[in-house]
Formats: structure tokens, C-alpha cells, sequence
């Protein structure tokens, strides 16, 4: 078994309080992304879980024993880094095996957990090239068998896609969901990006200023998200969110310019309490009624067309699925979907759903 448990851990860099007591448990066989913004602490609750940063207080324990005084080596886990960290003086086969050397393998399993990792990324043609020989995408995927061959009980990657181009990227992201379909070894893995995070990831841990905002599945998070940081950090474009009050009398929204919207849910609020009204940009659709607002900008894709507009003080984006003939200055009505919508506390951001 090779759960991960993750329990009020704290870090701290002198007075700088960088993680505010984490908790997070990891099943056997899960992968579990950590997303969140730059400075957030995803990247250094990793490195706690490797070894490489000391823990000032809590516990980390993989397969049921803590392993918070082990040494990296000691842990039976393996990290794949952005910047590949490979030996440019190694060939692709040296890299992928120096570990086992330094553990004294026997020649003919070293042999073995070579072809079948090569196999498995398809890396058997550039065994005996160097990494300056390689693409990022193939010295990538040797950080990648250099870990697969030690056969660990976690994997811990570092953002490992951050140097790729986009198209490159996405091809990554569906390569190392495969890898892990077929290993199914625990996996915890880093990553600013929401879109890595919704397409990859078994559970989410949002995390914003060493603090944990929400764990769940990736469609939990977007469609029941527990604040307005999760709400508008999961999701590309990100969820509208407009300003007003609430109005007991009628289950009504009421935004600042005066429009109202009926709720088909009972939110926990008061009424004339100060709130926001949240919704997806795909569930925003052009109507004869709703809120009247002012195109920006459009941005066809081909398949949609994302449609930024202003509506007064706030700005909206919409995702439609059919072709406009839109213009710059022009006036539209965007109605949401009622039984999408979501209501936040304008003050402390949570939701009141």
C-alpha cells in the first residue's frame, strides 16, 4: 500500500510562515494534483513530501509509516522535476538507470526495468543518444523512465510540463495520465495550471497563501466550488461574478445597476445582504430579457466564440457555441441559466449555496 498522509503540516522560514497546517490524504493509486498560484506552497509541500525541505511541524507518512526524519532515499519515491535534470555527458539509458547503479542492482534486472520502461515511453530508438540530442518532450519522457524504472510506491512531479510548448504540452498531460492508468502508482503532482489539474488530476487540492481551499474531484470543484477563489480560479475563462444584494422577497438576485434574477435555490442568506452572483461563461446565452451589456471583444475559436463584454461596472465573459456577427460598442442581453447560477458572501467570499 502506498497512501500518502498529510497531517497539519506546517512550514515556517524563520517568522515566515509559508504553510499553515495542511492536511490532505492521498488513497493507494491516486493521482492527486496540487494547484494553486505562484507563492501559494504546492511546490514546497512536494519537497516536504520528498525530503528536500524539512518540516517544522506535522506529520508525513507514505504507506502508513511517517517519514518525516527519513532521508529521500529512504522514502520509495521518485520526482520528475521541470527542468528535467538529466546528465548531458549520460546517454539515455545511463540517465534512466544511474540510480540502479547506485543501488547496486543486479546487471540482469537493470536490463530488464531498462527495456521495459524504454518500451513503455517510447524511448526504445534513443537509448544511446544524449540529451542534447532530444526534444523536450523525449528528455522529458527520460526524467520520466528514470523514475519509472526505480519502481516506487509515490511519484512526485514538480510542473513538469512548465518548459513545453503548448501542443507539446498536451500531448504530455494525455501521455502521463496513460502512465498512470497502466502503473497505477500514487501520484502527487504540482502545477500552476487549472487546465493540467481539471484534465489530469483523480482529486484536486486547491491551495492559496499555505492554506488549503478546497479538496475534491475536478468536476466537484467546478461545480460546487466553497468560495470565490476556487470558483474563479478552476475553470477557463473563469466564472463571472457580479455585485449586488440579495432580496428575500421573491428569491431575487439584484445587481447594482437594478436587474433582477430569480434563484431556483434557497441561498443562506438575509435579505439586503451584500452578495455575488456567480456564473459560468458557458452558461451565459443571448436573450431578449436579462442583463443588457456592451461588447468589448470577441475571440473566435471556431468551435465557440468568447465573447467579452461590459455590463455595468463588472465585465463578463460568454462562451457561445453559435457564430455572430459581433461588433465592438454593440449592445446585447446575456441571460444566465437559473439552475446554474451560484451565490457567494460579498465579504468573506464563501459560498451561500
Amino acid at each position: 500500500m502506498a497512501e500518502v498522509k498529510i497531517s497539519g503540516v506546517r512550514k515556517a522560514y524563520g517568522a515566515l510562515n509559508v504553510l499553515h497546517g495542511i492536511d490532505v490524504d492521498i488513497a493507494d493509486g491516486e493521482f492527486v494534483v496540487l494547484v494553486g498560484p505562484s507563492g501559494c506552497g504546492k511546490s514546497t509541500l512536494l519537497r516536504m513530501v520528498a525530503g528536500l525541505e524539512g518540516i517544522t511541524s506535522g506529520t508525513i507518512s507514505i504507506g502508513g509509516k511517517a517519514v518525516n526524519n527519513l532521508p529521500p532515499k529512504d522514502r520509495d519515491i521518485a520526482m520528475v522535476f521541470q527542468s528535467y535534470a538529466l546528465y548531458p555527458h549520460k546517454t539515455v539509458a545511463e540517465n534512466m538507470v544511474f540510480a540502479l547503479r547506485l543501488q547496486k542492482q543486479p546487471a540482469d534486472v537493470i536490463r530488464q526495468r531498462l527495456q521495459a520502461a524504454a518500451e513503455t515511453l517510447d524511448l526504445v530508438p534513443y537509448l544511446d543518444r544524449y540529451p542534447r540530442q532530444l526534444s523536450g518532450g523525449q528528455r522529458q519522457r527520460v526524467a520520466m523512465g528514470r523514475a519509472i524504472v526505480r519502481s516506487p510506491q509515490v511519484f512526485l512531479f514538480d510542473e513538469p510540463l512548465s518548459n513545453l510548448d503548448a501542443k507539446l504540452r498536451v500531448q504530455m498531460r494525455k501521455e502521463i495520465k496513460e502512465l498512470h492508468q497502466r502503473l497505477k502508482t500514487t501520484t502527487i503532482y504540482v502545477t500552476h495550471d487549472q487546465v493540467e489539474a481539471m484534465t489530469m488530476a483523480d482529486k484536486i487540492v486547491v491551495m492559496q497563501g499555505g492554506n488549503v481551499e478546497q479538496i475534491g474531484s475536478p468536476l466537484e470543484l467546478y461545480d460546487r466550488p466553497n468560495n470565490t477563489f476556487v470558483a474563479t480560479f478552476i475553470g477557463s475563462p473563469s466564472m463571472n461574478l457580479i455585485r449586488g444584494t440579495y432580496k428575500a422577497d421573491g428569491n431575487l438576485f439584484v445587481t447594482e445597476t437594478g436587474d433582477e434574477i430569480v434563484l431556483d435555490f434557497m441561498p443562506k442568506a438575509t435579505d439586503g445582504q451584500a452578495v455575488q452572483l456567480g456564473v459560468r461563461p458557458e452558461h451565459l446565452s443571448l436573450g431578449a430579457t436579462g442583463l443588457k451589456s456592451t461588447i468589448v471583444v470577441t475571440e473566435p475559436t471556431g468551435h465557440e466564440t468568447m465573447v467579452f463584454l461590459r455590463y455595468g461596472g463588472s465585465e463578463l465573459v460568454a462562451v457561445l457555441t453559435e457564430r455572430y456577427d459581433f461588433g465592438p460598442g454593440q449592445d446585447v442581453i446575456v441571460s444566465p441559466r437559473t439552475n446554474k447560477l451560484h451565490l457567494f458572501d460579498a465579504q468573506s467570499g464563501k459560498t451561500l449555496r
